[in-house]
């Protein structure tokens, strides 16, 4: 219980929410939804924290923060982790994709060894309480196989960006009819890269994190720029097929390799940061929290760590009433730095 509370899966922001940005809703304003988490004890004591975190950071009246779904079995939402925003330009409306592993009507179509962690009622809900065209919304199952070999999020299988989207041969049970539905919603012909089994294996993939990555947009530049764990060097398959496609695909112009072991090593990686705010000029200047990050920002923060961060952490510690007391002095100091407010309990009650 107590390595459970003192869990940091909270830094993944891939799996906070799930946000519409006002170029899709029906009300023109940014409605967003807290995960509920429901499927692990440990990251289901987050949302009322994460809900009060987004309400200081988007406090502007064009923002709508929606309650988490209810913390039932039936609506299990892990956020973005399982959301993606296709688009030809992100000020221009998108397609919202949803991928799910239990529709709670067909038993057979699902994983075996282990749970879905997104339901199709838990997107349906927020397609519908965000006002999203039903027309520019695709709900996909995802494969059951690559769930039952560890594949818990779709982010860990498929990445998308714009009008691309890049993803392992298994990642959906039914792949070309969420090609046609997403060609639909978009309004033109969906660019793909589609990694195949026989070069890249769903265990390889896993293995290397090759998906647990950034697919990025960069002005003057026509291809994406693909941002891969330093992991990807070490799987052989996976490195020879990045190879050839930064030489030889026109939809990737780079692909960038970043040291991360002590990310990965905690359950994280580039897909962890995996959640888009698409922000107007007006909503950008009405933001009142510091949270734009810039030099100044960036130095007080590492100020900040290297004054509260321990060089190093154990099992033993977490019992140690010492380390409670600073981390919330850490993170009493950094809401401050940040101008969020009183966010955390312990600054409540």
């Amino acid at each position: 219980m107590l390595a459970a509370v003192s869990s940091a899966s909270s830094m993944w922001v891939a799996n906070a929410c799930t946000v519409s940005p006002y170029a899709d809703t029906a009300d023109g304003k940014t409605h967003i939804t807290p995960a509920n988490l429901t499927s692990m004890f440990h990251r289901s004591i987050e949302p009322p924290t994460t809900g009060r975190i987004l309400k200081a950071i988007f406090s502007a009246d064009s923002f709508v923060h929606h309650e988490p779904l209810p913390a039932s079995s039936s609506f299990s939402d892990e956020g973005a982790a399982n959301h993606t925003r296709l688009c030809k330009a992100y000020s221009q409306s998108g397609v919202a994709l949803f991928v799910y592993g239990d529709d709670l009507m067909d038993n057979t179509a699902g994983p075996k060894k282990y749970p879905a962690r997104q339901t199709l009622p838990a997107s349906q809900a927020i397609a519908r309480s965000h006002g999203l065209n039903p027309q520019k919304v695709v709900f996909a199952r995802q494969n059951p196989y690559a769930i039952d070999q560890g594949v818990f999020h779709n982010d860990v299988i498929a990445v998308g960006n714009h009008e691309l989207l890049f993803h392992h041969e298994l990642a959906f049970a039914d792949t070309q009819s969420v090609y046609s539905q997403l060609s639909d919603g978009l309004g033109s012909e969906l660019q793909v890269i589609k990694v195949p089994t026989a070069v890249v294996s769903l265990e390889d993939a896993v293995r290397s994190y090759l998906f647990n990555s950034q697919l990025l947009s960069v002005p003057d530049q026509k291809g994406a720029l693909l941002i891969v764990p330093r992991e990807c060097l070490e799987v052989p398959s996976v490195h020879e097929y990045l190879r050839a496609l930064e030489s030889e695909s026109p939809l990737i112009d780079k692909v960038q390799f970043f040291d991360l072991r002590q990310s990965m090593n905690n359950g994280g990686g580039p897909a962890c940061l995996r959640l888009r705010v698409v922000m107007s000029e007006q909503q950008i200047a009405a933001t009142d929290a510091d949270v734009l990050l810039d030099a100044p920002l960036y130095r007080q923060l590492r100020n900040w760590i290297g004054i509260h961060y321990r060089d190093r952490l154990t099992m033993s510690d977490l019992g140690d009433p010492n380390l409670l007391d600073e981390c919330r002095t850490a993170l009493d100091e950094l809401t401050q730095l940040l101008q969020i407010g009183s966010v955390y309990d312990f600054q409540r009650f």
